[in-house]
């Protein structure tokens, strides 16, 4: 882990410097995010920045931590949020985790998602700082990549209340004011295994799971796209079906089929939208065959959020930027930061079709102009 030193702390200015640092310690979502968490709070305790510590730990046993760093008491003006846990990397990857330029981009994992967002947040408040007459605060969290669990933490303890928040995700410098939400569920359909050559005595689960799909892919392509919004690309929910198995042998009737059904609603729209289309079907299907059974198991029901277009985070990030605001299909910690109260920007350097990849980068003038506009935008909220 590189070693911060309290004179090094205070000399801010080099934001390529803070995201090889950043870069070089491995934050993939399995491991403890300890040793980010204490390398961001050196920096940050430097400051002056009073610093706390959320712990958890996940279902692998694995301490997380969110660190939150405030700069007076009170109720911030502004948040600036990013999440300090990466996906992980390919072994092969020699350069995951040594920040590498080549021409005008940074190449490393987390280099745009999102430790280019934290090394900006973090150069910014150094610059800042001194010139803030009014509370201001950093949040970094764990386990985003893992469905934004640090974040739900924070809600759950009711930390992290600011009136506005500005989240780091790659979106290229454009301010992002909604995404959808995120669902996702376990099905299993029952079936009665037997014999293959005597299918009377046994029901296969895997034709059933055919039926209820077809009825499902065909409820995704009409009912789920009669509620629209056009700001979004698709401009409806959506719902896949991304992994499916069942069967124990090629001459076995099966006897149960499980997939995962995963759907992003529209903000405002009620995230059981899905699966109440599917208990729809799963009557359908029972009227059919009597002995049609089906479980369903809810993992994640997260809601999208929409922040109006003429709020005063959206309205500045776009006059320092100079690109509109757009809105995104996948999801960010948006809707937990609504939950605290605050008025949410998705922002950051990097673009979201680079990330999660080998050779992940970040443009090197987007990283300064992300620290030079977040510095303008602690200015202007809480100086």
């Amino acid at each position: 882990m590189p070693a911060f030193g309290v004179i090094e702390a205070l000399a801010m200015s080099d934001v390529i410097a803070l995201l090889r640092e950043l870069v070089a310690i491995d934050s993939t979502s399995t491991k403890s995010n300890g040793p980010i968490i204490d390398a961001l709070d050196r920096r940050l305790t430097a400051m002056g920045l009073t610093t706390a510590r959320q712990r958890y730990v996940d279902d692998a046993g694995v301490e997380k931590q969110n660190l939150i760093a405030t700069t007076a008491p009170g109720l911030p003006e502004l948040a600036l949020i990013g999440h300090s846990d990466c996906v992980p990397f390919d072994p092969a990857w020699n350069e995951a985790l040594s920040l590498t330029e080549r021409g005008e981009f940074l190449y490393g994992r987390g280099s745009c998602d999102t430790k280019a967002f934290i090394a900006c947040a973090v150069t910014a408040m150094g610059r800042a700082k001194s010139r803030l007459t009014k509370p201001a605060m950093l949040i970094f969290t764990a386990d985003e990549e893992l469905g934004c669990v640090g974040a739900k933490k924070l809600v759950e303890g009711g930390l992290g209340k600011t009136k506005r928040a500005l989240i780091g995700e790659p979106t290229s410098l454009r301010p992002i004011r909604a995404n959808k939400g995120y669902c996702l569920a376990e099905v299993e359909i029952q079936g009665k295994e037997g014999h293959s050559a005597y299918p009377d005595t046994g029901a296969s689960a895997v034709f059933r799971a055919a039926r209820l799909l077809t009825r499902l892919e065909a409820f995704s392509l009409g009912t789920l796209r009669e509620t629209t919004d056009a700001a979004f690309v698709p401009p409806f929910a959506t719902l896949n079906v991304g992994l499916l198995s069942g069967g124990k042998a090629k001459n076995v009737i099966p006897g149960a089929t499980r997939f995962t059904l995963e759907w992003r609603p529209l903000p405002g729209q009620d995230v059981n939208v899905v699966l109440e289309g599917l208990e729809r079907i799963r009557r359908e299907c029972v009227a059919e065959d009597a002995s049609f059974s089906m479980t369903v198991k809810p993992l994640r029901l997260d809601r999208g959020f929409a922040t109006d277009p003429s709020a005063d985070l959206v309205t500045f990030i776009t006059s320092q930027t100079g690109k509109a605001s757009d809105t995104v299909s996948f999801g960010t910690e948006g809707p937990q930061l609504v939950a605290l109260g605050a008025v949410p920007v998705v922002f950051g350097p990097g673009d979201i079709t680079v990330a999660h990849q080998t050779g992940e980068h970040v443009p090197t003038k987007e990283l300064l102009k992300c620290a030079e506009v977040m510095e303008a935008a602690l200015l202007h909220f809480a100086g």
